[in-house]
């Protein structure tokens, strides 16, 4: 019972809250004491509370996941973890993540707190609702980039939002026509229903065309001289990301994204060269 507890938490995903780093390194703060510690408070908080919605998440949908012929195996549909202590455990960890974030200071605090906020929103009514499913969960993951932000207490740029905030919807519309692609329209997700193939498809498009245009523009018109060669390199590897990912999509294989990154080798090899003049920008120029 205690390692499926664990599972139930869904330490795989994790890497979601790995977002938190982005603001920090990107600000050139994360090889200072400061900014790591900030950083691991966030990546911490996140992590406790992300779990703790998940059992909250889980508990809710233990009916429609036992329809699931993926979901089905999870602990609390299965059984192996029983309703009621994953709400129990869910109620202590969300509480502990936010006194974590408060040792990060109560900016970082309050973040974390509308993180918890929208998260409970999407349990309890927003996951049924179109579209608005799909914005969020990717402000999800945009809070988590905001939250590294505010814990090492670096400006965020208007060009950080809108390349977190598309990347983020890219990801959210792959999955959802993963999951579509897989249950062929008759999925336990209430959305599914009114949600195609091409709706989907078409959102994808539309956000990583508007993610590619963003990050070109931020890469050859906020640079200048010598220090904008680094960052021109990297729009190679960006668009490699993303057209590896439609395909993956394609293939039926997103329908969890943090999955991919760790086991798709194209992948993390697109995601090791971007990262590498990124980081030859932010340090050594």
């Amino acid at each position: 019972m205690a390692a499926g507890l664990f599972r139930a938490c869904r330490p795989r995903q994790w890497l979601k809250n790995a977002l938190v780093f982005a603001a920090p390194a990107a600000a050139g703060v994360l090889t200072t004491g400061a900014g790591m510690r900030g950083s691991l408070v966030a990546f911490a908080a996140f992590c406790l509370t992300a779990s703790g919605t998940y059992l909250f998440n889980d508990s809710a949908d233990v009916d429609a996941d036992r329809r699931h012929p993926r979901k089905r195996s999870r602990p609390i549909a299965s059984g192996v973890v029983s309703v009621r202590l994953a709400r129990v455990t869910g109620g202590v960890l969300i509480p502990a993540g936010l006194l974590v974030a408060w040792a990060g200071g109560w900016e970082l605090a309050a973040v974390v707190a509308a993180y918890v906020a929208l998260t409970s929103s999407y349990t309890f009514w927003l996951k049924r609702q179109p579209v608005v499913d799909l914005v969020a969960v990717a402000g999800c993951h945009v809070i988590r980039a905001y939250a590294g932000a505010v814990a090492v207490a670096v400006p965020v740029t208007s060009w950080f939002l809108v390349v977190i905030s598309l990347g983020s919807l890219l990801l959210v519309a792959g999955k959802r026509e993963a999951e579509l692609r897989a249950q062929g329209g008759n999925g336990t997700r209430a959305t599914l229903v009114t949600y195609t193939v091409a709706y989907l498809g078409h959102v994808r498009v539309m956000a990583s065309g508007a993610m590619i245009v963003t990050y070109c523009l931020w890469a050859l018109q906020e640079h200048e001289g010598l220090a904008r060669a680094p960052y021109a390199v990297s729009i190679v590897p960006f668009v490699l990301v993303v057209l590896r990912h439609a395909l993956l999509v394609d293939r039926g294989v997103g329908e969890e994204p943090e999955e991919l990154a760790l086991r798709d080798r194209p992948l993390q090899v697109f995601i090791g060269l971007l990262l590498l003049p990124l980081a030859v920008g932010v340090y050594l120029t």
